[in-house]
């Protein structure tokens, strides 16, 4: 408990904006579906031939995983609020829509016909006796959307669209770190309680008053997304720099931001922890994002579909900087010196029981082991496939799960053996030992800043100014970084200003 509220003191900032975005992206995404799901419902109980149907749709919606929408998005709209906000809605539709036209239908049609007979058309009979009799019923729908919406919310971090799904993210990042979970997880919960709680006293006043509860609450919620446009003034990014998740890609896009403002007057907007290497290039490509750190084995094996065609780090990184401009028009700048390669770890335990040095000793033991490897790593050729084909290897039990859990699954004895990252810092605090690779089956993997041609068209100046890290921060280095990161709980900030300032890249 004392060291939950140690966590929760030092990142307090971070957790009040990030509650604050929550409660932004859920009330607009509500909004939306509220705008899009009454009137339509409405329309359907004039005409209930197409109802059902419509309302299937809307249910089928839900059944699709929330991931693959977003995933789906972000080709047409880039990451951040906008794609987080349509997948929101949508999953927000059904209870409302269904709520809808249940409560109209199922207004006592006496009521229906003495309306009729006093001479009131439909659109009257609306107004004044079916829509305040059903608004409880329609209420209820409302508050079953909100508590989908503020749980659903959680995984929009994954796109750059924050909220609390960001420190959940952290958290399960840094091997399953249970206070950021938590940090993110209780107060996600006690947000959906709270507008609950609040929806339910707008329901039962409902009862009463009818309509004007419903666009009261409307007006209430539009004002509290609204709020940022009337009180705040923030000066709009010239770049943004993303990243995957990891301490590693933070760290490097705080040291791009820090030496960009160093050296010009741009102002820099930052988006760490977007998610896998698709959903970063993704938000590249359409330009959602102007920059991010890329590895040049990533570049040839994932983008350009190629195997490398050496294994020196000069003539991977030429491979990959000419593919780049060819197939994409992007500009891969000078690489750092640090080789964050693939690795196959195990503990030192495991090794020496079954005296494993290379990834082909596997072979002796493929039957009897577990491999935890992370989704990315199982699909890839400088991964799973490529260890299957050049080493023979055919490993009986293989789970996929996070890039932060799999070094727990090993200590914890629930895997023998890991996909690993050379300069993470879970190498140092586990001990781990890498089996060799003879066969040179991962290239080499050099960060370096990526980046479209037309932004470095725009700003020519960034390419010395980020070829400033070129050939710096050694293997080491990086590794203590990250390190400082994970287990020391230091800002990706501090830890990239302290490093420029100790090279001499920045002023003290």
């Amino acid at each position: 408990m004392q060291e939950f509220i140690s966590v929760f003191q030092r990142r307090q900032d971070i957790l009040l904006e990030t509650i604050w975005e929550h409660l932004q992206i859920s009330l607009m995404s509500l909004i939306i579906a509220i705008i899009i799901a009454v009137p339509l419902g409405l329309i359907l109980t004039r005409y209930k031939r197409v109802a059902e149907p419509i309302i299937g749709v809307s249910a089928v919606m839900q059944t699709i995983p929330s991931l693959a929408v977003l995933a789906f998005l972000i080709p047409f709209f880039g990451i951040g609020t906008t794609p987080a906000i349509i997948a929101l809605t949508a999953y927000g539709l059904l209870p409302i829509l269904r709520n809808t036209y249940t409560g109209i239908k199922e207004v006592n049609p006496a009521l229906k016909e003495a309306a009729t007979g006093m001479g009131m058309n439909s659109l009257k009979r609306l107004t004044k006796v079916e829509l305040p009799i059903a608004m409880p019923v329609i209420m209820a729908g409302v508050r079953t959307s909100m508590v989908l919406i503020v749980g659903t919310t959680t995984i929009a971090a994954l796109i750059g669209a924050g909220g609390l799904g960001e420190l959940i993210l952290l958290g399960i990042d840094r091997g399953a770190d249970l206070n950021l979970i938590l940090l993110g997880a209780i107060p996600a919960a006690l947000l959906a309680i709270a507008l609950d709680f609040i929806l339910r006293g707008f329901e039962r006043v409902s009862k009463r008053t009818g309509f004007k509860s419903f666009i009261a609450m409307l007006i209430i919620a539009v004002l509290v997304v609204a709020s940022p446009l009337l009180f705040t003034s923030a000066k709009k990014a010239d770049l943004t720099i993303g990243a995957k998740l990891g301490s590693e890609p933070a760290i490097l896009i705080n040291m791009y931001k820090l030496l960009i403002e160093e050296e010009t007057d741009l102002n820099v907007k930052l988006k760490p922890g977007l998610g896998k290497t698709s959903f970063v290039f993704s938000a590249l490509e359409n330009g959602s994002i102007d920059i991010y750190p890329e590895f040049t084995g990533t570049a040839i094996v994932t983008h350009l579909e190629q195997k490398a065609n050496s294994n020196k780090k000069h003539e991977v990184y030429e491979q990959a900087r000419l593919g780049m401009m060819e197939e994409f028009g992007m500009v891969m700048l000078e690489p750092m010196k640090f080789n964050n390669t693939y690795a196959v770890a195990t503990t030192k335990e495991i090794a020496n029981k079954h005296n494993l040095k290379s990834i082909g000793d596997l072979n002796k033991i493929e039957n009897d082991i577990t491999a935890g490897f992370t989704l990315e790593f199982k699909d890839r050729y400088d991964g799973y496939v490529g260890m299957q084909e050049i080493y023979n290897l055919d490993i009986a039990n293989v789970k996929t799960m996070e890039p932060g859990i799999r070094q727990d699954a090993l200590s914890n004895g629930e895997v023998d053996v890991i996909d690993a990252y050379a300069t993470s810092s879970y190498m140092i605090e586990q001990d781990l030992v890498t089996l060799d690779d003879p066969e040179n089956l991962f290239p080499p993997y050099q960060g370096a800043p990526l980046l479209r041609q037309d932004t470095l068209e725009k700003y020519p100046n960034l390419e010395k100014i980020l070829n400033q890290l070129g050939g710096k921060i050694t293997d080491d280095q990086m590794r203590q970084m990250n390190y400082q990161v994970d287990y020391e709980d230091k800002p990706p900030e501090t830890v990239a200003r302290e490093y420029l300032e100790e090279q001499g890249l920045i002023d003290k």
